[in-house]
């Protein structure tokens, strides 16, 4: 084997390793570039023209009216199987002060934003993911930037902001859902005895100062996240793109973001 040869096998390892290594953070850097371009469209009045608005308020009536019922039914599932027995194993090892403790660590710190999350993804983020990569794949994205129109700030700010006020919205609702589902299943069973009011109470008393801001900016940037990438992803298609690979890929990346905003907040929030 000559020198040229030597030389032409290397260059394409350095080429198949550098297309591999730029596709892996690709899609995270175009999302951190949607994110700034969400922001900056918010602090902007110009940008919320008359059909930004229209399109903000029939997102935001589909993911609250579609998400209600799932969130709903997947609260008191949680409520019945984990504040219920949380409540009584506690009870029964006579640790029942630490019932506040754990409910609002376990359940509303941690699992909360990760259901919301996925219920958002799967109810009303593959619809985005779906109606994007049409939009793409038959070409009217390209005939509206012929036009002078941007379907940034027509489709995904909109999109990404009503995901964002439909995660802290529905994520209240899970968590006071929750709670209250236990404490009835527990109250029916004679676990516990104390108002609803007291039960409450003694969650909320448990939690510290990185709970009252950690849990909302969770619920926030979960929806948030989950918009834009659902969004980015029905844009970022090629030709050979069809259902079968756009909507996988999609979701994987939603879950992705989910769980990474989740741990990063933790991290961060837990250094103080």
């Amino acid at each position: 084997m000559n020198f040229s040869e030597r030389f032409s096998i290397l260059h394409i390892g350095l080429a198949l390793l550098g297309r591999f290594a730029r596709s892996l953070p690709r899609f995270f850097l175009i999302v951190i570039g949607g994110g700034w371009g969400v922001f900056y469209s918010i602090l902007h009045p110009s940008a919320w023209r008359r059909t930004v608005i229209i399109e903000f308020r029939r997102s935001l009536r589909q993911l609250v009216a579609g998400g209600f019922f799932s969130v709903v039914v997947v609260a008191c599932l949680t409520g019945f199987g984990l504040v219920s027995q949380a409540v009584y194993w506690l009870g029964f090892a006579g640790m029942s002060q630490m019932t506040g403790g754990l409910l609002s660590s376990v359940l509303l710190r941690e699992m909360a934003p990760i259901l919301v999350g996925v219920i958002l993804l799967g109810r009303s983020g593959m619809l985005m993911l779906t109606e994007m990569g049409g939009l793409t794949k038959g070409g009217r994205l390209s005939s509206l930037n012929g036009m002078g129109v941007d379907p940034f700030l027509i489709f995904v700010v909109p999109r990404t902001i009503a995901m964002t006020v439909g995660g802290i919205t529905l994520g209240t609702l899970f968590g006071a859902i929750a709670l209250a589902t236990g404490y009835v299943a527990c109250w029916v069973k004679g676990i516990v005895t104390v108002s609803i009011w007291s039960f409450l109470f003694e969650v909320v008393n448990s939690m510290q100062l990185v709970d009252y801001i950690g849990i909302p900016l969770k619920f926030l940037l979960s929806g948030s996240s989950v918009g834009l990438c659902c969004c980015l992803s029905g844009i970022d298609i090629t030709a050979e793109d069809n259902l079968t690979t756009l909507m996988p890929r999609g979701f994987s990346r939603g879950i992705m973001s989910v769980l990474v905003i989740n741990v990063v907040i933790d991290v961060i929030l837990g250094s103080f």
